[in-house]
């Protein structure tokens, strides 16, 4: 008797302790923690009283306050080219002034081919007047309603547009490629023409007034048949478009020409 309370004195301690670890664990897995976390939420809980956390309250100003930020932030951001864009177009002469437009419709299948403009025929836009933007050429007024016009860019794979190289007046068609660069197709087998150069609407095209910047030669393939080609960067940027201006179709000297001799001749009858 006496030795089992001497080891029951010895042991009796770690036995109990093992007891209760085995029954902790064994509370833990029946109640999934349930009670390790109501007994951490009971001891934290005067500490949560000292510092509050966010109600759904305050979280919703905070959600509403951010998305003020958000449309103040694109609000300045659309002033602020619409200014350089009115900028712009005060720079040029009040009988050719362009028209202001706003890029709204763009389809991610025809992301590169056209865009919708939130102008049209009652704001005098015509189809075949040419779109303009940051950088220079951007396309082609391709159909119009009354309040929204269709443009075909110059980056879309049917787009044409004769050019030339302003250095050195060799020329070429730049045809569109789906991207942010294009294909020129010189006119000549071996055109006077290098990485770097710039480019702009030539004289020989119908569609465009000559001297409208397009881009730069980013390489060249002097071995393509049966012309040689150059890969061309376009300035204006096709892939964020956001404002633009729209401006009258440039007039055919030979129209003009057939005018005249038309008035002149109603004159002398």
């Amino acid at each position: 008797m006496v030795t089992a309370r001497r080891w029951w004195d010895r042991k009796g301690l770690q036995i109990g302790l093992v007891a209760l670890a085995l029954g902790s664990a064994w509370m833990l897995r029946q109640t999934q923690g349930a009670l390790l976390l109501e007994t951490f939420n009971v001891i934290t809980r005067p500490l949560q009283m000292l510092h509050p956390g966010p109600n759904q309250q305050e979280r919703l100003q905070d959600a509403r306050l951010l998305e003020l930020q958000t449309r103040i932030v694109d609000l300045e951001s659309q002033n602020k080219e619409l200014q350089n864009l009115l900028g712009y177009i005060e720079q040029e002469p009040t009988s050719s002034r362009p028209i202001p437009a706003r890029v709204v419709g763009r389809s991610a299948d025809n992301w590169w081919q056209q865009v919708t403009l939130n102008r049209g025929s009652n704001a005098g836009i015509q189809e075949g007047f040419i779109v303009k933007a940051d950088g220079g050429l951007v396309g082609l007024v391709e159909s119009v309603t009354p309040n929204t016009s269709r443009v075909l860019l110059i980056s879309d794979l049917k787009s044409q547009v004769g050019v030339t190289i302003s250095r050195t007046s060799a020329k070429g068609v730049l045809r569109g490629d789906s991207s942010a660069e294009a294909v020129l197709e010189f006119y000549e087998k071996v055109p006077n023409a290098k990485v770097g150069d710039l480019i702009s609407t030539s004289t020989y095209s119908q569609k465009f007034p000559p001297g409208l910047a397009v881009g730069r030669v980013k390489s060249l393939d002097l071995k393509k048949l049966p012309a040689s080609v150059a890969k061309v960067e376009l300035f204006p940027p096709i892939k964020s478009l956001d404002w633009v201006a729209v401006y009258p179709k440039p007039a055919n000297p030979d129209s003009e020409n057939q005018k005249s001799t038309n008035k002149a001749t109603q004159k002398s009858n």
